[in-house]
C-alpha cells in the first residue's frame, strides 16, 4: 500500500520534493514527480474518485440533514434551485482540483492552492483551509456525540470519543487507507439517503404550502439562496481540497478518470442533498429543533429504520473526519516525521475537547464563516482554470503518451 507524503510547512526548502521550471513566464512553476504507476502507488479508477469525492464532502452536516437544511431548507421552494447550483459547481470545481492535482503531482492541498492562488492569496487561502480541516474534524466528533446521546441514549462524550479513536488509526494508515475506508462508506450512505428521502416523500409529499412554511421557519445563515449555493460549495471544498488534490496524482496520465469521476461525484451530491432537502420540506418546519433532523424523520417509520440510519450516518460522519485530519496533519508534517503520529494523537485529543460547543452550533457558525472565506479560494481555482486556456500555449508540458 503506498503512502503519499504531504509537503510539510515546516520542511526546509531543499528538502522539497519537487522542482521548478520556467515555462517562458507563463506558468510560474511546474512540479516534477514520478509517475505513480512506477513507485507502487495503486492507480485510482473512476469509481473511486467519484466515491471518495462524495465521502469527503458528505459527514455529520450532510446526512444529518443540518447542512440541507440550513443552507437549503430554509429557502423554500428556492432552495431546490440553490441545489441544482450547487452540483453544478461540485462538478465544475472538482475537475478543476483533481486535474490540477493530476498535472502538478500534489502531495498536499498545498501545490494546487499556491498554483492557483498566487503567493498571497494562496498562503491566505491555505491558513483558512488548515483550519477548517481541523474545525471540521471537531464538528465531526460533535455530530458523533449527538448521535450517540439523541438515538442510543449514551454519554455525549462517549460517541466523540469513539469517533475520535477511529479516525487516528486511521489516518495513520496513510493516504490510500483514506481513499478506501471513504468510499467503502458511500454506496451505504446514498441508499440510506435515498430510501429514508422516497418513503418520506412517499407518505407526505412536498407541496408548495408546505414548503412556504419552511421558508419562514427561520433565518439561514447566508441571506440570498444563490448566494447560499455559492458558500454550501466553498466551504465544502475547503475541507475537499485536501484528499481530492493528493488523489489526483493517482489518475497516473489518464485525465478522463478524474472527469467523470468529479461529474458522477457532483451529480450524487446534488442527488442526494436533493433527496434530503424534499423529505425536510415534506415534514414541518418543527422538525429543525432537532440535531439530527433526519434520524427523527427515520424514527416515524419504524425503531429498526432509525438504528440503522443512525449507524449509517456514524459511517460517515466517520469518513469525513478522516479525510480532515489527515488533510490537516499532512499540512503541518511530514506524514514521514518522526511526530506525524504524536500531531494527529495531539489533533484528535484537541477535537475532542472542542467538541463540547455542540453540533448545530459549529455547522451554523463555523461552516458558513468559512464558506465566505472560501470564496478566495474558489475565485482562485478559476483564475487558474482561465490563466491556462487563455495562455498562447500550453500551462503544462504533457509526457510521451499522456492524453490532453
Amino acid at each position: 500500500m503506498g503512502v503519499i507524503c504531504a509537503l510539510s510547512a515546516a520542511s526546509p526548502a531543499g528538502s522539497a520534493a519537487f522542482c521548478l521550471e520556467i515555462n517562458s513566464g507563463l506558468m510560474p512553476r511546474r512540479f516534477r514527480k514520478t509517475n505513480p504507476m512506477k513507485t507502487g502507488e495503486q492507480k485510482i479508477t473512476t469509481f473511486k474518485v467519484a466515491a471518495a469525492y462524495i465521502g469527503t464532502i458528505v459527514g455529520a452536516g450532510f446526512a444529518s440533514g443540518q447542512e440541507v437544511m440550513q443552507f437549503f431548507t430554509f429557502f423554500g421552494p428556492s432552495g431546490i434551485l440553490a441545489l441544482i447550483t450547487a452540483a453544478i459547481l461540485f462538478v465544475f470545481f472538482g475537475i478543476i482540483i483533481l486535474e490540477l492535482g493530476r498535472r502538478l503531482k500534489a502531495r498536499s492541498h498545498q501545490e494546487v492552492i499556491r498554483y492557483a492562488g498566487g503567493r498571497w492569496v494562496g498562503s491566505a487561502v491555505d491558513a483558512v483551509i488548515t483550519f477548517f480541516l481541523f474545525g471540521a474534524l471537531t464538528a465531526m466528533a460533535a455530530g458523533s456525540g449527538a448521535i450517540f446521546a439523541q438515538q442510543f441514549g449514551l454519554p455525549y462524550v462517549a460517541g466523540s470519543l469513539v469517533m475520535v479513536a477511529a479516525t487516528v488509526f486511521t489516518v495513520l494508515l496513510g493516504i490510500q487507507g483514506v481513499i478506501t475506508a471513504i468510499s467503502l462508506v458511500v454506496p451505504f450512505l446514498l441508499v440510506a439517503v435515498l430510501g429514508i428521502s422516497i418513503a418520506s416523500l412517499a407518505s407526505g409529499p412536498v407541496s408548495l404550502s408546505s414548503a412556504a412554511r419552511w421558508a419562514g421557519a427561520a433565518s439561514p445563515p447566508v441571506p440570498f439562496w444563490p448566494l447560499s449555493a455559492v458558500v454550501y460549495v466553498s466551504y465544502n471544498l475547503v475541507l475537499g481540497v485536501a484528499v481530492l488534490a493528493p488523489m489526483g496524482r493517482l489518475a497516473g496520465n489518464d485525465p478522463d478518470v478524474l472527469r467523470k469521476g468529479a461529474l458522477y461525484g457532483g451529480v450524487g451530491l446534488g442527488i442526494g442533498a436533493l433527496a434530503i432537502n424534499l423529505a425536510l420540506l415534506s415534514n414541518p418546519p418543527a422538525l429543525s429543533g432537532y440535531e439530527i433532523p433526519m434520524v427523527q424523520i427515520a424514527a416515524g417509520f419504524s425503531p429498526l429504520a432509525q438504528a440503522a440510519y443512525s449507524v449509517v450516518l456514524l459511517a460517515e460522519v466517520y469518513t469525513t473526519a478522516v479525510g480532515s485530519l489527515f488533510g490537516f496533519a499532512a499540512r503541518v508534517l511530514n506524514p514521514e516525521s518522526p511526530a506525524f503520529r504524536w500531531l494527529v494523537a495531539g489533533s484528535g485529543a484537541a477535537a475532542l475537547a472542542a467538541a463540547q460547543l455542540g453540533f448545530s452550533t459549529l455547522v451554523r457558525v463555523l461552516y458558513s464563516a468559512v464558506g465566505y472565506a472560501g470564496l478566495l479560494m474558489l475565485a482562485g481555482l478559476v483564475y487558474g482554470f482561465g490563466r491556462e486556456r487563455l495562455a498562447p500555449r500550453p500551462a503544462f508540458k504533457f509526457g510521451p503518451g499522456e492524453k490532453k
